[in-house]
């Protein structure tokens, strides 16, 4: 047996290091590494049998030529040179009567290592085909933030051990971030008291001391309410504002005023003596820590949401004390110089852009030119793009040629026209950076490739060949590329011990010395007041909703990310497509727990069973994970509920701004 290192490739902030058994060729344990400074030896239910996932009997193993009808998931093997040969021939096709940009590629975030992920950037922009608007994760968090505080590093995740007040507001760490859970354990074991905000209360309740419920959409009127109160009494910081902070006074002038206790309770659903109670004790923490989830930016006003929560650190002067701050996400990235792998100067000419949420209008409306081929890797559409339905017409269409490079049959690869074997992270070379702490590794390949699979490096390398596309970026390995990079580091990644990463070990990247009061904006300040902005302050405006009565919640299931994992048999036999609904609700409209329901609205219904628990307020139905359509209970899933519509800034998804009505499941009757 032999032991290797790896690193999980999923998009999730943890970016776990991984130690894999290895046997016989074949990978038979996955154990988190107990030396990597975030992942200390424990993995999510996902990766501890990562295993069963590489070598699952349900992996593609070679090409194949679609045979039925699109979704019928009918096809036959075919050769890779059959493969390329006939993707090459469509593609020529429709560039000689349409042009390049009638091709589009859709990809996000099924890998998250720097080289695998971006790959096909090189090729598409040598192509000339329509460019892609990754944006269906969380850019209005990263706008709502930047508002503030601009390019301003994040803290460190080992500032937690020294809060004394931990706020987990819109985040589920259980699903989402579970290794944070050792910093905030080490932080209890010292007195510090946790509490979650949140729209429901989510197993990660069971870490908290305390579990205050909002109104979908409302986080941000909470944010100023809390800051109403903490103006009134007098409970700032003042030599941290005078110093550091932009705006506070016209923020208290001209917008706290209008957030009273009585108005945001009435916005939010909370108690006004609990809004009070929460502001005083933030005010008089230590050094309280907040740890910023992504699910609050998914609505219309999720950009102002996250840039008015970010502002309540500035006021308690938070960032000047050990323990204390605010964490959305940090720029472990920056380390690499990715330059080296998108080469964004191949393109010839600037192409348009299509917003990846809004793929169902794309590939449905009369654009010029229309979309005729998808070139889907690293991601599942049918499953994870928002209004399911029109995603779906759109793949049926026998006049758009579909090629999907995955490791399973997904719900998008069932519309393929060509499916390509893809590898595993065990399988490939590639770089990861973290985004939930300040770690880079890299990875080589531990097994061989199952099957016939290839990375997408390879593939696109195929591809640039067959197309006629002769640049010397194509002619490398992806261990070459790494190399290059790592050749080239940045100055931040320079000022490491580089050897530490060639040999696969992760690496801390090193911070600046009182980095958490370097605030890198215009002003140097943290900036509540941002002229740059169309509104030069922080406030709060209604989220979407729709035209029905529940509120709906599609949140993390532990078990799954985003569609990921849906494979695992064991992972998903039991508590798929629930819905969890308040006792009140289901009494009010007759329905008991256990029965089959359908949710509705006008985008379309779906079908979950039900399950009554009073974890759920009133007025909001809930569901957790994104299942594939052979594991839902109907013939859709929750996608198919939710809108296409774009946040405040940032052109991101607003998953959770939706309302749904619910009626008992009716059996259609066949003649």
């Amino acid at each position: 047996m032999e032991v290797f290192r790896s690193v999980c490739p999923y998009d999730c902030p943890d970016t776990c290091g991984l130690i894999v058994h290895v046997e016989d060729g074949k990978a038979v344990k996955v154990q988190g590494d107990p030396e990597h400074p975030f992942t200390r030896g424990t993995l999510c239910p996902k990766m501890a049998h990562y295993e069963k996932t590489v070598h699952s009997e349900g992996r593609i193993l070679t090409p194949l030529l679609r045979k039925g009808a699109k979704g019928s998931g009918n096809f036959e093997p075919i050769s890779w040179d059959e493969a390329i040969e006939h993707i090459k021939t469509n593609w020529k096709e429709i560039i000689k009567k349409y042009g390049a940009e009638a091709i589009l590629p859709y990809s996000y975030a099924g890998t998250m290592g720097i080289v695998q992920r971006n790959s096909g950037h090189p090729f598409f922009y040598s192509l000339g085909a329509s460019r892609l608007d990754r944006t269906i994760c969380a850019p209005a968090k990263e706008c709502g933030w930047n508002a503030v505080m601009g390019e301003t590093m994040g803290p460190h995740t080992s500032e937690i051990q020294e809060s004394d007040l931990i706020i987990l507001w819109g985040i589920h760490a259980v699903a989402t971030d579970i290794h944070i859970i050792h910093d905030i354990n080490i932080a209890k074991k010292k007195g510090a008291k946790v509490w979650l905000i949140d729209t429901y209360e989510t197993s990660t309740a069971k870490i908290a001391d305390k579990v205050i419920v909002v109104k979908p959409g409302t986080d941000g009127a909470l944010a100023l309410g809390m800051m109403h109160v903490m103006a009134e009494k007098n409970l700032i910081d003042k030599d941290f504002i005078n110093e550091y902070v932009q705006g506070y006074e016209k923020l208290k002038d001209t917008v706290l005023p209008d957030y009273s206790l009585d108005k945001v309770s009435e916005i939010t659903g909370i108690d006004v003596s609990v809004i009070e109670d929460m502001a005083v004790q933030y005010a008089k923490a230590r050094a309280p820590f907040i740890r910023l989830g992504s699910g609050l930016s998914r609505y219309g006003n999720g950009a102002m949401t996250v840039r008015t929560i970010t502002c309540l650190p500035a006021l308690v002067g938070a960032w000047g004390k050990a323990g204390g701050g605010l964490l959305t996400s940090v720029s472990a990235s920056h380390a690499f110089d990715k330059k080296l792998v998108t080469h964004e100067e191949f393109q010839e000419k600037t192409t348009r852009i299509i917003n990846m949420v809004e793929l169902g209008n794309a590939l449905n409306e009369l654009n010029d030119p229309p979309i005729m081929s998808l070139y889907v890797y690293h991601s599942n559409p049918a499953a994870v793009a928002p209004d399911q339905n029109k995603v779906l017409q759109g793949l049926a269409r026998e006049d758009l040629f579909t090629v999907v490079h995955e490791r399973f049959m997904t719900d998008t690869a069932k519309y393929a026209d060509i499916i390509l074997p893809a590898t595993t992270s065990l399988e490939h070379s590639d770089l990861y950076s973290a985004y939930g702490y300040y770690a880079v590794q890299r990875a080589y390949p531990v097994v061989h490739p199952v099957g016939e699979a290839k990375s997408n490096f390879e593939v696109f390398s195929l591809l640039a060949d067959a197309m006629g596309i002769n640049k010397p970026f194509f002619k490398q390995s992806a261990d070459d590329l790494i190399n290059t990079i790592l050749k080239k580091p940045t100055s931040w990644l320079a000022s490491t011990k580089i050897e530490t990463l060639i040999e696969g070990k992760p690496l801390e990247l090193p911070l600046p010395d009182g980095y958490k009061t370097q605030f890198k904006t215009s002003s140097g300040k943290i900036e509540i007041l941002n002229l740059n902005e169309d509104e030069p302050l922080p406030g709060y405006f209604k989220p979407h909703g729709d035209d029905a009565e529940f509120w709906l919640i599609n949140a993390p299931d532990p078990r799954l990310l985003n569609s990921s994992f849906n494979e695992r048999e064991e992972l998903v036999k039991t508590n798929k497509m629930i819905l969890q609904v308040n006792p009140e609700d289901a009494s009010k409209i007759g329905l008991e727990d256990g029965e089959l329901v359908t949710a509705y609205n006008e985008r379309g219904e779906a079908d979950f069973k039900l399950s009554i628990t009073t974890k759920v307020p009133k007025g909001v139905v809930v569901t957790e994970g994104v299942w594939w359509l052979k594991n839902t209970p109907g013939n859709r899933s929750v996608n198919t509920l939710t809108s296409q519509r774009l946040t405040d800034q940032g052109k991101g998804s607003t998953f959770y701004d939706v309302k749904v009505n619910i009626k008992a499941h009716q059996k259609s009757m066949s003649k």
